[in-house]
């Protein structure tokens, strides 16, 4: 595509007055829990609940959550000889989040190559560039059933406590089914994203006809399967959406040709970049699936996300695009004006380019020109999850498919018969929420539980001022405790999967070594832990999702995480940087900042 000619100046305004249409004061306080408020539409409708007596043994290895994170890191554990790990998860299978979302065309967004975890061990092959969800979910369930974490895992069961027991040298673990166990060492892997939200509409509880979240996908009323099969019992409905995000993107094509009448409620369009997803070859596979590939892939995506110049573009997707047009922008400066605020500005012209040509995208693809203006994203790419897509804006072509775009207002209420917006009533026979899951940097409301540590420390208070963690993975203060999460580490969000890994990669390495040498406990110093936080603060700080964004829930919807949220960023020069510095810290056996008894 020819470069686009911007008025930056008047680009800039116009972002900021779609994002001053859509600010509202309270936060992400306008959604409420859909397990608190709404325990119908909360139900597993996936696997039924089996009754058992409370667990009241000891594990060398507790890890809360069953996503991604519990089982590479149980997963790693076993690799390196530790065989008693336990893992608790709330859902009825292993998979965290691709056990919940089974909506129809559920999908990685993200090249199922670096995607999916532990593919060389496994020896699993991705059938498509980006897999669908059942193949993720039956990823999940391979690698449970391959490195044996089937055997002590604890399903349908939440954490309710956890408690360090000095004495003792162990770990309290007390759940929702009356467990009270204990665990030498505990990882916790809860997400940013378990908690399915729901929009505090005026009137939602009063609603005469079907809904559901689409984390909790009623087949039964729809038709079809996770599996793809066609929605053969929406031909008569009159189906409502609300939202636009990456669920819904996803969801909505299939909606779109299955529903007698399909209305799509939009506070704010998704930028929605092509995919171009197509099967992986098995000869072109076989080519590429030397030793040590998948590592290799992961490594590539990250440097070319970063800062540098790799020779090679592996993924070749639209995340690498807008990088590599900011190095390129980059060639024409001469090295010595590469300075931060240059690297700003550079990224700044890239991002406009490649949000013109989204926006040009969705008019060229929507035939009704109002329609496709309104789909249009006016802000920069990663103010949102970037979504990307092969069917989602052809959907609005089709003839039962109607945008309700709201101006950046939102649904004002349910009634008994539909959704009113725009001053006008839709009567509808389902309502289908893609209002996403809750994003909290409170601890203790993302895990559900508070973590007490030494002389009743809780993390709670020791987080009262902003995370403080020493690599995003130890905590001063809580003994033989890991957090398996991306932030203060190599803040990854392109790809979380590769920070998972490397975590994993870690605690193997440590839990073994303390194993090896009979140590009760490994803690990070305070001093440790303080000197990672002051060389995090010579980065340039958090530039994704600011205030400047449209709101989302990058940002707490506009209106900012406030002062704790000054660490919540990654390693100063890039997560590859990070994830080379972790390899050299592993490979040392040195352990530095850690202490050993």
């Amino acid at each position: 595509m020819n470069a686009i000619t911007i008025d930056k100046d008047a680009l800039k305004a116009k972002y900021a007055e779609e994002r001053d249409k859509r600010l509202r004061g309270d936060g992400s306080a306008q959604y409420v829990r859909l397990e608190s408020e709404f325990s119908d539409l909360a139900t597993d409708p996936y696997t039924p609940r089996k009754e058992r007596d409370p667990v009241t043994d000891h594990v060398t290895f507790a890890f809360i959550g069953g996503g991604f994170a519990g089982l590479v890191v149980g997963g790693r554990l076993k690799e390196a000889g530790i065989e008693d790990v336990r893992i608790i998860e709330k859902g009825g299978d292993f998979g965290g989040t691709w056990y919940w979302n089974r909506y129809p065309g559920a999908q990685c967004d993200t090249a199922s190559m670096i995607y999916m975890p532990l593919l060389e061990e496994t020896g699993h092959v991705p059938t498509e560039k980006y897999a669908h969800a059942p193949e993720i979910r039956d990823h999940c369930s391979r690698i449970g059933n391959h490195f044996g974490l089937y055997e002590k895992a604890l399903f349908h069961t939440e954490v309710n406590d956890l408690e360090w027991d000095e004495a003792q040298k162990v770990w309290i673990i007390r759940t929702s089914r009356g467990d009270a166990f204990t665990a030498k060492y505990i990882g916790m892997g809860t997400g940013p994203l378990h908690v399915a939200k729901l929009p505090g509409l005026p009137g939602i509880e009063n609603f005469k006809g079907k809904s559901f979240h689409t984390s909790r996908w009623d087949y039964a009323y729809t038709g079809g399967n996770p599996e793809g099969a066609p929605q053969d019992k929406l031909a008569d409905k009159r189906v409502a959406i609300i939202g636009t995000g990456a669920t819904a993107v996803q969801c909505i094509p299939h909606l779109a040709k299955s529903a007698k009448e399909l209305l799509v409620f939009q506070r704010t369009p998704s930028s929605v970049d092509r995919r171009d997803n197509a099967p992986i070859e098995e000869d072109w596979f076989s080519d590429v699936a030397e030793e040590g590939w998948q590592r290799k892939w992961q490594e590539n995506f990250a440097a070319n996300l970063g800062v540098g110049f790799p020779a090679e573009d592996l993924v070749n997707d639209g995340w690498t695009d807008l990088a590599k047009r900011v190095r390129a922008n980059l060639k024409e400066v001469p090295p010595s004006e590469w300075t931060p605020e240059r690297m700003l500005e550079s990224f700044e012209d890239s991002d406009f380019q490649k949000m013109e040509e989204i926006r040009q995208r969705a008019a060229e693809l929507v035939d009704d020109p109002d329609t496709g203006e309104n789909l249009k994203a006016w802000y920069r790419q990663l103010c949102k999850r970037p979504c990307f897509h092969d069917e989602y804006l052809q959907a609005f072509n089709e003839p039962a498919t109607r945008l309700i775009d709201t101006d950046g207002k939102g649904v004002e209420r349910i009634t008994e018969n539909g959704v009113y917006a725009g001053g006008q009533e839709y009567e509808v026979d389902c309502i289908i929420y893609a209002s996403g899951f809750e994003v909290s940097l409170d601890s203790v409301s993302r895990a559900g539980f508070d973590v007490t540590g030494k002389g009743g420390l809780k993390l709670s208070r020791h987080w009262e001022e902003g995370m403080r963690t020493r690599h995003g993975l130890h905590m001063a203060g809580f003994p033989n405790a890991f957090m398996v999460q991306p932030t203060q580490a190599a803040n990854f969000i392109a790809n979380v999967p590769h920070n998972i890994v490397d975590h994993a990669d870690t605690i193997a390495t440590i839990v073994s070594h303390a194993e090896r040498q009979g140590h009760q406990t490994v803690e990070v110093t305070a001093e440790a832990e303080q000197a990672w936080l002051d060389f995090l603060d010579t980065g340039l700080g958090v530039n994704i999702g600011n205030t400047e964004c449209t709101p989302g829930y990058y940002n707490n919807e506009g209106v900012g995480w406030g002062d704790n949220t000054r660490f919540m960023q990654g390693h100063p020069h890039g997560a590859m940087a990070f994830f080379n510095y972790m390899d050299g810290w592993r490979k040392s056996g040195e352990f530095e900042g850690l202490e050993f008894r």
